[in-house]
């Protein structure tokens, strides 16, 4: 559990930056991951009076502001069809649906964690993040950067030909997912996402076009896959069983994406 000293409901954006600079203070968010911790804040910054709770679109992309639940994000129709149930997919595993009501947006991506399954699915589709101070990043380019003190605004899903597949495996139905990948194809190139490793997740790249040559290339990819990215155990399952997994999950992601398959689960 954490402590609280001071409650701050913020009127801008600009007070909770200043607010957030001190090292004791910290933004709630859903407040979920926190609860879970143990820590002393000195002052916890509510961003809930900011009207950072929509989504709204326009011809380019959806912008999804960083005080969404996951769940607004999970039900949300046009995300849904422009991603192919991908979106859908990498949220409706999380827990249950009271978690996902509470979790945001905000707090799943800023957080990075390696077992973030809309981190792993958004890093297989064309986005951006707008932080408060640095502005808009490549979400890639964001997950490599060291924490600070920055504040998420809002993840921008950018409409694109980029097509994606979401897949899981779980030891059961609503734990943290054992590994996870995200297939991903487009005129700027193909790759695999994998997340859950348990580490952050990582991009590989299809720079031989592989996926684009059918089951034996999908086969390769997947060893590509197995050889290229690094696997670790915890208490959820071991690197070596982490590496067969991906590798069979990248081959039915290939599958989804270029052979038309209907089931990807």
């Amino acid at each position: 559990m954490y402590s609280i000293r001071t409650y701050v409901k913020v009127s801008s954006l600009e007070e909770a930056y200043e607010l957030n600079q001190k090292k004791m203070n910290t933004i709630l968010g859903g407040g979920l991951w926190l609860r879970l911790g143990k820590k002393n804040i000195q002052t916890a910054i509510d961003l809930s009076g900011l009207g950072l709770d929509q989504i709204t679109e326009d011809e380019t992309a959806f912008f999804i502001s960083a005080m969404v639940s996951l769940r607004q994000l999970e039900i949300h129709p046009g995300i849904d069809t422009y991603t192919g149930g991908a979106v859908k997919e990498s949220l409706r595993h999380i827990v249950g649906v009271q978690m996902r009501n509470c979790a945001t947006v905000g707090g799943s991506i800023y957080g990075r964690f390696g077992f973030s399954d809309p981190l792993c699915c958004l890093l297989g589709l064309d986005c951006e993040v707008e932080l408060y101070q640095a502005g808009r990043i490549p979400l890639a380019e964001f997950v490599k950067m060291k924490k600070d003190n920055d504040i998420l605004v809002q993840v921008i899903l950018k409409k694109t030909d980029r097509k994606a597949v979401y897949l899981s495996q779980r030891n059961s139905a609503t734990d943290f997912p054992v590994v996870s990948c995200a297939l991903s194809k487009g005129a700027a190139g193909n790759y695999a996402v994998i997340g859950a490793r348990p580490c952050m997740p990582v991009i590989v790249e299809d720079r031989e076009g592989l996926l684009e040559r059918g089951e034996e290339g999908w086969k390769t990819f997947a060893e590509k896959v197995q050889q290229e990215v690094a696997f670790a155990d915890n208490t959820r399952a071991s690197g070596a069983y982490r590496r067969h997994v991906a590798g069979v999950l990248v081959r039915r992601g290939a599958k989804a994406l270029w052979g038309g398959a209907e089931e990807c689960r």
